[in-house]
């Protein structure tokens, strides 16, 4: 028997080829959508610290992952047998199988998601939890757009194997291609040539698809993007159209005044380990707190509890004399973030968003709680980028800044907010020594301009210079809470002056000048900080 090869092109002209090509198309098509869409929140379900979610997404997956789709699909089209009052709409076999179809790839997409929710960083939901984000704006904004790129590559696969799944449908009398192409052969006997030509337009219709979706994967795809620095020319034409930044909020500070920060009695553990055992603490208005110590002491637990990026186990966190989180409370942050007395934080590890560009991630809370029309706060961020030196890279994205340029946009980004308070953790932790001292330079024109801030930093040298007061941790207590000045004179101050390397005995004037003078070439706005503060 010889291949017929003309009549095999002849089916590329038929009618009824290109309509079952159709139908192949909407059914894997709506399928593989409602599955993306049905499977997040069903990944979000699984994922779920509560037991009434996560179990019945469990079980979903587990049960639809194990059925087989032709058993479903034969199962469902006969439904109507049970429930007679279905039968206006199982009946028909299109409906059928794209419900047998959605239910078994949702159980797949979700996994996807899942897998792609994992691999987003921690930190990406703790920035937009600290920029007052909700849990389902972080979803929005932050999370799924990360989410879905990550998982792209995986979701692309799933349609093939959806168009591939659809050939099931014939079993139920679906007019996809398998069932013309059987009743084609049925009566010509031509099978090969109906087979390949059946195979040919799952082809096409699998490399329309691939084509779309490597345009997607492209327009996704910020890696690739070319940095967009503006030059010099248009950075001063763009700079005399910017509002000034916003000055740091200037809360009551006169005598009775109550702190703008008060930590009482703050407890933290992590299982059995007692974190922070009784915190006793307070921060004046317009005044820069360093938090000192050795590592392991708690710094970075105390700093997240006031943040509310940890729940407290006890005591009492207090903002300008109204309490912000008890032992016994979550912490609305959102609300708090609405309010007044704002807190800014900026991490350690940076913890920008990487799919939007620098001037977008410092746009993006103002926009999200509404502070003036989108043109006013890009006009902001853009002050503010100006601000921290970093103009000129308002369009690019944070993987094509250097490590410190990028801990200055998240000092922008903070700023946005008009916070009253800023919290750093550990801001120069992750740069190389060059870094440093831009770093340290925006933070330091910060405290000259009255910003009330609380660093948890290892760079001794700029702690003793532009702290009002320093508090020195050690096994989960504050062991020292005192100025500079005390620090270097007090006789009961020799265990911080070994840790920050002024040896044991009280040093005068002279020999504090001489331990922090090396930080001047690197960091020049930081060294008259203190004088200025004090005067």
């Amino acid at each position: 028997m010889h291949f017929d090869l003309g009549y095999m092109l002849t089916l590329f002209a038929m009618p009824a080829f290109w309509k079952a090509s159709l139908t192949v198309v909407e059914l894997s098509g709506l399928a593989w959508l409602f599955a993306v869409v049905l499977g997040f929140p069903l990944a979000c379900a699984r994922m779920s610290g509560a037991r009434m979610l996560r179990v019945p997404a469990a079980l979903y997956i587990w049960l639809f992952r194990s059925l087989p789709l032709l058993v479903l699909i034969v199962f469902v089209y006969n439904m109507p047998q049970l429930l007679p009052a279905t039968g206006g709409v199982l009946s028909n076999p299109f409906i059928s199988a794209l419900i047998a179809l959605a239910l078994t790839e949702t159980a797949y997409m979700a996994e996807i998601h899942r897998g792609a929710l994992l691999s987003v960083a921690k930190g990406q939901y703790e920035a937009a939890a600290a920029l007052g984000i909700r849990p389902v704006g972080t979803q929005r904004l932050v999370i799924l757009p990360q989410a879905l790129r990550i998982a792209l590559p995986t979701l692309g696969n799933q349609f093939v194997s959806c168009v591939k799944l659809t050939s099931l449908a014939s079993v139920i009398s679906l007019s996809e291609l398998l069932l013309v192409g059987e009743r084609l052969y049925a009566q010509n006997f031509l099978v090969m040539e109906t087979l390949l030509a059946c195979a040919i337009y799952y082809v096409l219709i699998v490399t329309v698809f691939g084509w779309a979706m490597k345009y997607v994967e492209h327009r996704m795809n910020t890696a690739g993007r070319k940095p967009a620095t503006m030059s010099a020319e248009q950075v001063a034409t763009l700079r005399g159209t910017l509002p000034a930044p916003a000055a740091a909020a200037a809360p009551a500070s006169g005598k009775g005044a109550p702190p703008a920060l008060a930590l009482k009695g703050l407890h933290k553990r992590y299982g059995e380990h007692h974190v922070l055992k009784g915190i006793d603490l307070d921060v004046r208005a317009g005044e820069v707190v360093s938090i000192i110590g050795p590592s392991g002491s708690g710094k970075t637990s105390l700093i997240r509890t006031i943040n509310a990026l940890e729940r407290i186990d006890g005591g009492e966190i207090i903002l300008f004399g109204n309490t912000f989180i008890t032992a016994t409370d979550r912490a609305d942050i959102p609300r708090v973030r609405r309010g007044v007395k704002d807190i800014g934080m900026v991490f350690q590890g940076f913890n920008l968003f990487p799919h939007r560009t620098i001037l977008e991630n410092v746009t993006l809370a103002p926009n999200y709680h509404g502070r003036g029309g989108r043109a006013l706060t890009a006009a902001r961020a853009l002050a503010l980028l100006d601000k921290v030196g970093l103009l000129a890279h308002a369009h690019k994205y944070p993987h094509q800044l250097s490590g410190g340029q990028q801990q200055r946009v998240a000092i922008a980004r903070a700023l946005a907010m008009e916070p009253a308070i800023m919290l750093f953790d550990e801001p120069t932790s992750a740069l190389d020594p060059e870094l440093v001292g831009d770093v340290l330079a925006v933070i330091g024109k910060l405290a000259r301009e009255g910003m009330t801030m609380v660093i948890v930093t290892h760079e001794m040298d700029f702690a003793m210079s532009i702290s009002d007061r320093i508090a020195f941790m050690e096994g989960g207590t504050v062991q020292l809470f005192a100025s500079p000045a005390e620090i270097r004179q007090q006789p009961g101050a020799g265990r911080v002056r070994r840790f920050i390397g002024l040896g044991d005995a009280p040093c005068g004037d002279a020999g504090a000048v001489a331990s922090i003078a090396p930080l001047a070439p690197v960091v020049p706005v930081a060294a008259p900080v203190a004088a200025e503060r004090a005067a």
